[in-house]
């Protein structure tokens, strides 16, 4: 998966482009004022993302007798809450599972409770692993079914830079922070960060809270409890990092560095940075853009244990995959055209086969066989052994939040490493967009 398809699975706020904005006007064309079902004429119908893992969706649609159509990130999520909100929603609705969407669809009664199908047949959602499977949970009830690949965050590293200074991948937070002035006295940048990007900086504070406070802080806070970002494991995670920044940690200049360009991936295979914090979907990218590098001098680890802490050193952050629900407001038929879908059209073997031919890993129980005859198999078996392993598997922030919190949150966050605003001041601020 290439770089630019990060930005279609975990959706960050943009302006929305012109193209996506040219598909959008197009689709509402098409769909008039009857919505996508009766466009459809009765068939069961789906909207997702360009990019990714598009061509598997295509393929399955047409053999699922699902007639699907396709849109930017932008446009998309435009698109979805206005079709939502009017109950003209395609039959499949596409999300980032248990995320802020998501929720506000369930609690307004817009999406089907699929319990009664798991009941019926307990594969549709077993044979997912568990960790990305519970992503599709809501106060205990089914609502939504993977549907692609996961993509877990953690460290890719530069194994001839840690050869040059005479060190070994950081297993502790003491670790990482005694490497920085080994690298920096090597003329070399610690970590490499797209901070002009904003969201690659989340996975620092996602990684932080959950080693040093466990789950339960992100989701007092994704519950709406009054106060809950200044909880202490919060506190001390932004004070971690802002010790990062002063110390040297990350590239010189990192706030204009973008990641949508991969001007901070090509830090890594060009030797100019050790390390690197960022989701499985780098690996294609770094593969196309320097094959030699990526066959044997790429390394890749968890984020390190943070001494003390109360988290489980194998939690992950990331995005445990993107997911389909059915809209409540579908015909019976469709509906029932929709769960043999899900049932039979998707996760079969060709569809698992097509992910892994794509460099993706699907979130299927029992592929250790295939990733072994996949093309990386090495790289490829982390992964999954990252998310089959996980006691907890967390939602990007951004994604398991309301739109509005998650843009505060990105925005504090920044100041938070160019050091305008205090571990204080950022608790303070989130505070304030609590059940907003």
């Amino acid at each position: 998966m290439k770089l630019g398809t990060r930005r279609t699975v975990r959706g960050t706020r943009t302006t929305l482009a012109a193209t996506g904005f040219a598909a959008l006007l197009a689709l509402t064309a098409a769909c008039g004022t009857s919505g996508p079902t009766a466009a459809a004429g009765g068939k069961a119908t789906a909207w997702a993302l360009t990019g990714g893992d598009e061509q598997v969706f295509r393929t399955s649609f047409a053999s699922g007798g699902v007639e699907g159509q396709f849109f930017g990130n932008d446009a998309y999520k435009q698109k979805i809450r206005s079709a939502v909100g009017a109950d003209q929603a395609p039959t499949l609705v596409f999300s980032w599972g248990n995320g802020g969407m998501l929720k506000s669809w369930v609690a307004a009664g817009k999406i089907m409770d699929l319990t009664p199908e798991v009941r019926k047949d307990p594969a549709l959602t077993g044979r997912f692993l568990p960790s990305v499977a519970k992503t599709g949970v809501l106060d205990g009830k089914t609502y939504a079914v993977p549907n692609n690949s996961m993509q877990p965050v953690f460290l890719f590293y530069n194994k001839d830079l840690f050869a040059r200074v005479g060190a070994q991948p950081p297993k502790t937070w003491d670790e990482l922070m005694a490497l920085v002035p080994k690298f920096t006295a090597a003329g070399v940048a610690p970590f490499s960060l797209g901070g002009q990007s904003k969201w690659p900086q989340l996975m620092w504070e996602e990684y932080l809270v959950d080693r040093i406070g466990g789950p339960g802080v992100f989701a007092a806070i994704a519950a709406n409890k009054p106060g809950a970002w200044s909880d202490p494991a919060i506190l001390d995670a932004n004070r971690k990092i802002q010790q990062l920044v002063d110390a040297g940690g990350f590239a010189k200049g990192f706030n204009s560095i973008s990641t949508d360009s991969n001007a901070d991936l090509a830090l890594l295979y060009t030797g100019k940075a050790a390390m690197y914090l960022m989701g499985s979907w780098a690996f294609p990218t770094i593969k196309e853009a320097d094959p030699g590098f990526a066959a044997g001098k790429l390394g890749w680890l968890g984020f390190p244990v943070v001494p003390g802490g109360k988290g489980d050193p194998a939690d992950i952050v990331g995005n445990p995959a993107n997911f389909w629900s059915v809209s409540a407001h579908a015909s019976d038929a469709q509906k029932q055209a929709a769960v043999k879908y899900l049932r039979e059209g998707v996760m079969n073997d060709t569809y698992v086969d097509a992910l892994l031919a794509g460099g993706a890993v699907p979130p299927v129980n029992g592929i250790e066989a295939k990733l072994a005859k996949a093309p990386d198999p090495a790289y490829l078996s982390y992964v999954y052994g990252l998310a089959r392993n996980a006691p907890n598997f967390q939602l990007s922030w951004d994604q398991a939040l309301s739109p509005g919190q998650a843009d505060a949150l990105l925005n504090n966050l920044d100041q938070l490493f160019l050091k305008q605003i205090t571990p204080e001041q950022f608790s303070a601020n989130m505070n304030a967009t609590v059940g907003k």
